[in-house]
């Protein structure tokens, strides 16, 4: 399906923009947010075991990731200056 859009030049250049920041020409990173719209939309039809159920099956589909040490996540580890000494 064939699509004409007339934007104000502010929106233009705002989607123009967005889609540079991830590297996409513009219709299709105009076509993906169109598509998660869509999406979004539906959601208000499932019910809440399915959307539930979605979202766990994302979180596993998520790479798994090291857990940061008690040592780590420290206030003086938070703070530290550039020469390793607590401020």
């Amino acid at each position: 399906m064939t699509l004409i859009l007339q934007l104000e030049p502010d929106v233009e250049a705002g989607l123009f923009a967005l889609a540079r920041a991830k590297g996409l020409p513009l219709d299709l990173y105009v076509r993906s947010l169109l598509k998660q719209f869509a999406a979004s939309t539906s959601n208000a039809e499932t019910t809440p075991e399915q959307r539930a159920s979605a979202f766990e099956q994302w979180i596993e589909s998520l790479p798994e990731m090291p857990v940061l040490s008690d040592e780590a996540m420290s206030r003086d580890a938070i703070y530290r200056r550039d020469d390793g000494s607590p401020r």
